[in-house]
């Protein structure tokens, strides 16, 4: 039940149209500078946990590691994703704010 609300505020920042999902979009989001937060699936291969570590560094992106593929594709109603993020400023800091209060599977 912890990561239930961090879950739920990450579906109504998709339903608001504020989540970009998959390697390609995410990947594009934090390059252009839309993305606030990104997700990444802790079942991701080590090279896409080292891919998007390094670009989160390069472009001063905060990274959480949460869930599986297939916790992220629920949340986002798909069904599976290994990475998303979030594109708007005050959902970002709300999803990221429950992470850490609620110490989402780790």
């Amino acid at each position: 039940m912890a990561a239930d609300k961090f879950w739920s505020m990450l579906g109504i920042a998709r339903k608001a149209g504020k989540v970009e999902s998959g390697a390609f979009a995410a990947e594009k989001a934090v390059r252009s500078g839309k993305a606030h937060l990104l997700i990444l699936a802790e079942n991701a291969s080590d090279n896409t946990k080292k891919h998007f570590h390094d670009l989160c560094v390069r472009f001063g992106v905060p990274l959480a590691a949460a869930g599986s593929d297939s916790d992220l594709g629920r949340a986002l109603g798909q069904e599976s994703r290994m990475v998303a993020c979030v594109t708007d400023e005050g959902l970002a800091a709300a999803v990221s704010r429950l992470y850490a209060e609620q110490n989402v599977i780790r």
